[in-house]
């Protein structure tokens, strides 16, 4: 018997014929997830016979060697989808490599002529997209680069630059990195990168939203109590203590993916469902944000750094344990806020957000908690109403209610309504894979614009200020406690459950 859920799903949507060009291909980022992502897109028959793929690196290699790279890269790991026979040796043939010097212009004059090459079996086409898997410091030259040779120019074909996180490391960063890139690019060809907004359960949070009658006339102060945002991460370093403790986990996870959740859970309906209307109303929402400048913070936000603790049965280092990390670090492993946005349909409604590594298990999720009934007919206090979107792991959703129990008392219990999104029969996309793709077709819709990259940058800079200032834990601040202040395994601080209130709590996952 056919799969009912799957009933209408198709692919429809190929781009023109075209290049792609992928800077840091021998990178970590392309290794694991890049190069399988645009495989899959290939397999499937997105891309079409007439595109081809450009490897960029500052390592030597021959055309051959990096097709032995790129292979064994698809074949070890995880995000490749299953291999269909003869799919490997193809694409192989699809795949040039070009090494050089960033900041010289002989590697962009080579591109260049890969672009050439590619114009007859591209139709006449010099179409090309140029991904940034690099580290951030060469966004810039690798942009000039490519904007002195030309290759921006859009006479032959169109050009679209693609811009991995983190887009700057503050605010004055980020403007200068955006006025960089603009004095090469126009912002219709720029792509900012942010991998959250590919996944199909964030899509699928406007879906619901949007498309279905008996939510939509909910989503306001008038039924919303609060709302919770958490990205938990089980992990600790992985190696990175170099990024990290540069970055903190403002960096790393607030600024870019957890606001990108906060914007599509709190924005407008879209007068329409494509990229200049949805990106306004995501904009709309950080600018009614209530600011929370340094002096504020100590009673708005807890930062946190993981200790000594146990996860998964096992004993594990505490943050200032971790090789690479100085023994009196103070960057924050933990950050919960509560922001307030200052407009009519979310006036008084607080919205926590908190992340952190270390914690008891992987997993992203975005709660819609309604108020309670004004009267308590029932015995017993009743519990709220919770819309729950599982971003990741087991990608779903579900809607928690109340429901009289069998039997003669008037009892009630929490019962809960679940859609996995597993039902579908099919293997959820790969985030990259959607970007790749919106991209190449010139669709920017989930893609960060660059005044809304400037506003969550704004809205975080009273944090980075008043926690850098004062790198220290202050003992006197309502939320602050002297590092570590939590241990690997729980769910952060306790003064993390002082911020939500005493009539709140943060939900159990």
């Amino acid at each position: 018997m056919p799969n009912p859920f799957r009933t209408g799903m198709r692919r429809s949507r190929a781009p023109e014929p075209a290049t792609l060009v992928i800077f840091g291909v021998t990178g970590d980022l392309s290794r694991r997830k890049l190069l399988s992502a645009v495989f899959g897109l290939w397999q499937d028959g997105l891309l079409g016979s007439a595109f081809n793929i450009v490897g960029v690196g500052r390592q030597a290699m021959t055309d051959e060697q990096f097709r032995d790279y790129a292979l064994e890269a698809l074949r070890t790991s995880k995000e490749t989808d299953a291999v269909q026979p003869g799919s490997l040796e193809k694409f192989r043939e699809l795949l040039y490599y070009e090494h050089g010097d960033f900041a010289g212009d002989e590697v962009y004059d080579r591109v260049g002529q890969q672009l050439d090459e590619a114009e007859n079996a591209h139709g006449g086409r010099k179409n090309a997209v140029f991904y940034l898997s690099t580290p951030p410091s060469l966004f810039e030259p690798i942009s000039a680069g490519l904007g002195r040779l030309g290759l921006q120019d859009e006479t032959e074909g169109w050009r679209r630059i693609i811009i991995e996180k983190p887009f700057g490391t503050t605010l004055e960063t980020a403007r200068h990195l955006n006025d960089a890139i603009h004095s090469v690019w126009d912002e219709s060809q720029v792509y900012r990168i942010d991998h959250y907004l590919g996944k199909e359960t964030v899509q699928n949070l406007m879906a619901i939203r949007f498309g279905n009658a008996i939510f939509e006339p909910v989503w306001n102060r008038g039924y919303v109590d609060h709302v919770q945002i958490t990205a938990a991460e089980d992990l600790g370093l992985e190696g990175r203590a170099g990024y990290y403790e540069e970055a903190g986990i403002i960096r790393d996870m607030l600024q870019n993916h957890l606001m990108q959740l906060f914007t599509l859970v709190a924005m407008e309906p879209p007068v329409a469902f494509d990229e200049g209307a949805i990106r306004d109303e995501k904009v709309k929402v950080l600018r009614a944000v209530k600011p929370i400048p340094a002096e504020a913070v100590k009673f708005s936000a807890v930062r946190g750094q993981y200790g000594p603790g146990t996860l998964a049965g096992e004993r594990v280092p505490g943050y200032q344990e971790e090789p690479g990390v100085a023994q009196d670090s103070s960057t924050p492993t933990f950050v919960a806020i509560k922001l307030e946005i200052e407009n009519w349909r979310w006036q008084g409604v607080p919205f926590y957000i908190r992340t952190g590594k270390r914690l008891p298990k992987k997993v992203t999720e975005i709660a819609v908690v309604f108020k309670r009934p004004p009267l308590g007919l029932f015995p017993g206090g009743l519990e709220r109403n919770v819309l729950a979107f599982r971003i990741q792991p087991d990608e779903g959703v579900s809607l928690k209610f109340s429901s009289k129990t069998p039997g003669q008392e008037n009892q009630l219990r929490e019962v809960t309504m679940d859609f996995r999104y597993d039902a579908f029969g099919a293997g959820l996309e790969s985030p990259y894979s959607r970007l790749v793709l919106d991209a190449m077709l010139g669709d920017a819709t989930l893609f960060p614009r660059e005044d809304e990259v400037d506003h969550a940058w704004q809205l975080v800079m009273g944090m980075l200020g008043a926690w850098e200032d004062q790198a220290a834990p202050q003992r006197d601040a309502p939320f602050d406690a002297p590092f570590p202040n939590y241990a690997a395994g729980s769910w952060g601080p306790e003064a993390a459950d002082e911020l939500i209130g005493p009539d709140r709590r943060w939900r159990r996952l």
